[in-house]
């Protein structure tokens, strides 16, 4: 098994539009060691993330964080695992916001 350290996925949605931030490709797993949020403005703003087993449509039990505010930078250092086509959504109610999420493909 090989094992990558990157940048998963790197987001900036427009507003209250729930958008993919990575997935899973194909024959690989994925673990995530940390998204980072970066409110880019003064106004402080609420997001959303979301993990969709098999890319399912969203549902409520998807959600990991829901209308969080952040004002500056939020930081989750998490584990999780992610088998093939998963996904991570994310969601913010202003434009503002930067969504960086890293960890590791393994293949």
């Amino acid at each position: 098994m090989a094992s990558t350290g990157l940048v998963l996925g790197q987001a900036n949605p427009a507003a209250a539009t729930l958008t993919t931030l990575y997935t899973v490709p194909s024959i690989t797993y994925a673990v995530g060691s940390s998204i980072i949020i970066c409110n880019r403005s003064a106004t402080p703003t609420e997001f959303r993330i979301a993990i969709r087993p098999a890319g399912a449509a969203i549902s409520d039990e998807h959600y990991i964080y829901y209308d969080m505010e952040v004002y500056k930078t939020f930081i989750a250092t998490i584990g999780f695992t992610l088998a093939t086509t998963d996904v991570v959504s994310v969601y913010a109610t202003l434009a503002t916001l930067s969504f960086n999420l890293f960890g590791q493909e393994i293949t």
